[in-house]
């Protein structure tokens, strides 16, 4: 399918700009802005913002954070040499691998709500070519495209197509793009990653990459098998916070990780499973019909680089359980009536999944998903290790023999400007207070560079294997095992998100 979201499905937001979620963005906007991290140069789409185990207490390199300055050209060229030699497989096949481009040709495959604040970012990026738009509402692909010309009015017309299933095919084989973005329906995001590296196109996905293990699976042999780099725009990887944690991580400063935890709390009944007027939206299916963490990516995305999972450890096994389902239903008594069809209707999913993760190295991290009650918007990230801990939604942070006070906590915005990530140090920007920017300048730039992607194949599908192994956990009543997708190579692997 070629059919667009009609509201966000990403970003901490996937699940739309929700009131709730919007104090929560803020704040964190608000917050990246006092610390200098956004450059005015890319300030105002639409009037918004636009190694080493992580246990062994040495930097990995080029992680340190760098001094802003004329040099980030060149420390992100060293950094994509470092990735290049951790002991990955090769991102590219030798032949793409010997031509470098001078421009990224990318053609956007679903323009509704995601798709097109994704689209408008990339147009902020001169060594971006928009060559075509595709959507299943025609008339939205054109107003995209003549958006673009509007943004650019010297570059050609990025050519339209849409109005089918699949008329993301003959975007793909007429116009032969460097690279796609998909932002489509879930059910839709692995089959057109899958015919876009066929043809020799670098798909950025949006969440989830896949929602099926059999998908994941399909999507590692094929990016092996064609070597095109395959990459899921998980954004909430790239938040100033989260990068800040990953360098002191890999600096030493808490020691040897041994926890952490993560979830995806946002209120969505309201708006995106379910319309304003308390009809079915085209996520509501899912509800019906499934009891699983439907929407793990934003939870767990920073934290399998704080826990170096696929370069030095390795998820082994998940066990999940839900609650009851109660929220949606009250949800529709109190809104629309007890006779409402909605608060009637039996739904498959319970209100809260907790999700518990081990690793081969011995490790553990919990996952919630929250999406179905009514509460303000958050992530509650947590990491532990033997000298210190970070807490997210506390604002604090605890190392040993560096807070002042015995067991005191002391302010995490003090001692994240110390770490601020060479990302940040460049400029963000764009959407969820700056992040969308850098995601998409980042795989741009590793595309241009035939490099790696900041997110690789293996990683993206660990997040969304998540999907339907907590259903099967749940189901089961008891631990599943946990695909290894790097095949063993987990034990060679070095890290090298953001590094």
């Amino acid at each position: 399918m070629s059919s667009s979201e009609t509201s966000p499905a990403s970003g901490a937001g996937a699940a739309g700009a929700a009131p709730a979620a919007r104090i929560s963005r803020r704040r964190f906007v608000k917050n990246s802005l006092a610390a200098g991290a956004v450059t005015a140069g890319v300030i105002g789409l639409g009037g918004r913002l636009l190694g080493a185990d992580a246990g062994s207490a040495k930097p990995v390199a080029g992680s340190a954070s760098k001094p802003a300055g004329s040099s980030a050209a060149a420390a992100n060229a060293a950094a994509l040499k470092n990735v290049a030699a951790a002991g990955h497989l090769p991102a590219w096949n030798a032949t793409l691998a010997a031509k470098p481009l001078e421009k990224v040709r990318v053609g956007f495959i679903g323009v509704g709500g995601r798709g097109n604040g994704l689209l408008m970012n990339a147009l902020v990026l001169p060594d971006v070519e928009i060559v075509a738009v595709c959507d299943l509402d025609l008339p939205r692909a054109k107003r995209c495209a003549a958006a673009c010309k509007k943004r650019r009015p010297n570059a050609p017309v990025p050519a339209v197509y849409g109005g089918a299933g699949d008329a993301y095919k003959e975007l793909i084989d007429r116009e032969k793009p460097d690279a796609v973005v998909i932002a489509t329906y879930w059910d839709s995001h692995a089959p057109i990653a899958l015919y876009a590296l066929e043809r020799g196109a670098a798909p950025a996905v949006e969440v989830p990459i896949a929602l099926t293990v059999a998908e994941c699976w399909q999507l590692v042999e094929t990016a092996e098998r064609v070597g095109i780099p395959c990459m899921m725009l998980e954004n909430w990887s790239f938040r100033r916070d989260n990068l800040a944690v990953l360098n002191m991580i890999r600096a030493g400063l808490f020691g040897e990780i041994v926890h952490s935890h993560c979830a995806h709390s946002h209120d969505c009944i309201d708006h995106w499973f379910f319309g304003r007027d308390g009809r079915d939206r085209w996520p509501a299916k899912y509800l019906i019909n499934f009891n699983r963490d439907h929407y793990p990516t934003h939870s767990v995305g920073p934290v399998l680089s704080w826990l170096d999972i696929n370069c030095g450890d390795v998820v082994t096994e998940i066990f999940s359980s839900a609650t009851a389902s109660k929220g949606i239903n009250a949800y529709f008594a109190r809104k629309f009536g007890a006779k409402h069809p909605g608060a009637t209707r039996r739904y498959a999913q319970g209100d809260i999944v907790t999700s518990t993760l081990r690793t081969a190295g011995g490790k553990t991290f919990v996952i919630n998903y929250d999406m179905q009650l009514p509460r303000p918007y958050s992530n509650r990230w947590l990491v532990q290790g033997t000298l210190g801990v970070y807490d997210e939604e506390r604002g604090g942070i605890y190392l040993h023999g560096k807070t002042k006070g015995y067991h005191q906590w002391e302010k995490f915005s003090e001692r994240e400007n110390e770490h601020v990530h060479r990302w940040w140090r460049e400029g963000g920007g764009g959407g969820h207070g700056g992040v969308d920017l850098i995601e998409l300048r980042e795989f741009f730039r590793a595309v241009k560079a035939r490099a790696q992607t900041p997110i690789d194949v293996y990683d993206s599908v660990v997040m969304s294997a998540i999907v339907e192994l907590s259903g099967q956990s749940i189901a089961a009543n008891k631990p599943v095992a946990f695909p290894d997708f790097t095949k063993g190579r987990w034990k060679q692997r070095a890290p090298y998100f953001g590094v």
